[in-house]
């Protein structure tokens, strides 16, 4: 694991020291602090593109942004202690980090993905997420998801920005991974071509990412999808906790997470293949993150460790 950069050793701008002094006049605990402060400090270090009205083209907006990634780094260090491995692979500029899926209640393998790209990499970095077609339609998470940096998974809005030298993360299995009973843990469940199609379009190398530890977080023991379709959702995940606790059943048991990133990946070729011609690459993508699922397995004594 990389090192965490030292806040105190980083210049602020203005703005970000307006928010720590004003932050300041509420204390704080001890190591909530010195999060906080990290996480200020990094956001000053973001290769995003800010407009003058403080977003970026796609509506991310790093002061509505930071209390969430605060959050998040919360989850990441002291709830599921993550630990990464091989997170110097990331390359620079545009990027695809292809992971597996795992979750069942909420994406907390996609959210501890990309605040590890933000607190371990250098220079951090904003991981976009690729939001399912129904997630707009949900009142308030809509703003709570753009003003954070995801985006509809659409195959424009991928292709923007890859241009513009993001970090984008695809998990292939979609909701097949996403919500799946417990018999099927760590079972690679089948991959969309569509990734592989955008990184031969985009000249962009795939990040292959084995994480381990969503599959516990929330044990899956059925899926209700006719329920799910009453809300608008694909799919209605029943868990140890969900949803007996109400919305407490979304927090997840403090599993240790594990993400261990591969060799980048380059592939050439036409894009508009037949799936027959695509299909022997992404397999090799899906091979890659087996191992290290596999690997990340091996060095875990239980769940917990």
């Amino acid at each position: 694991m990389l090192a965490r950069m030292n806040p105190s050793a980083l210049p602020e701008p203005a703005r970000s020291a307006r928010l720590r002094a004003r932050s300041a006049r509420w204390p704080l605990p001890e190591p909530l602090r010195s999060l906080r402060d990290e996480v200020e400090a990094r956001s000053a270090h973001l290769p995003t593109r800010i407009n003058e009205y403080g977003v970026d083209d796609f509506g991310f907006d790093p002061s509505y942004a930071r209390p969430i990634l605060l959050t998040a780094a919360l989850f990441y260090r002291y709830w599921l202690r993550v630990e990464t491995q091989g997170i110097e692979r990331v390359p620079p500029g545009r990027v695809l980090l292809i992971a597996n899926h795992a979750g069942n209640t909420f994406a907390y393998d996609g959210a501890m993905l990309a605040t590890a790209l933000y607190l371990e990499a250098r220079p951090p970095r904003i991981v976009r997420g690729m939001g399912e077609y129904y997630l707009p339609t949900i009142p308030w998470f809509n703003v709570l998801m753009q003003r954070s940096g995801s985006v509809v998974g659409t195959p424009e809005n991928c292709v923007q920005l890859l241009e513009r030298d993001e970090a984008i993360m695809v998990f292939p299995e979609g909701e097949r991974g996403f919500v799946k009973p417990w018999s099927k843990r760590y079972q690679l469940q089948r991959f969309g071509l569509g990734f592989l199609r955008l990184a031969l379009e985009t000249d962009t190398p795939i990040v292959p990412v084995g994480i381990v530890g969503a599959e516990e977080q929330s044990p899956g023991i059925a899926n209700i999808r006719w329920l799910g379709r009453m809300f608008g959702s694909p799919a209605f995940p029943i868990t140890p906790l969900f949803p007996w606790l109400g919305l407490l059943g979304f927090l997840p048991l403090p599993v240790k997470f594990r993400i261990h990133f591969g060799e980048p990946l380059y592939f050439e070729g036409d894009s508009n293949e037949e799936d027959a011609a695509i299909a022997p690459r992404v397999e090799r993508v899906k091979s890659e993150i087996r191992a290290l699922i596999g690997d990340a397995r091996a060095k875990r004594r239980s769940w917990f460790r």
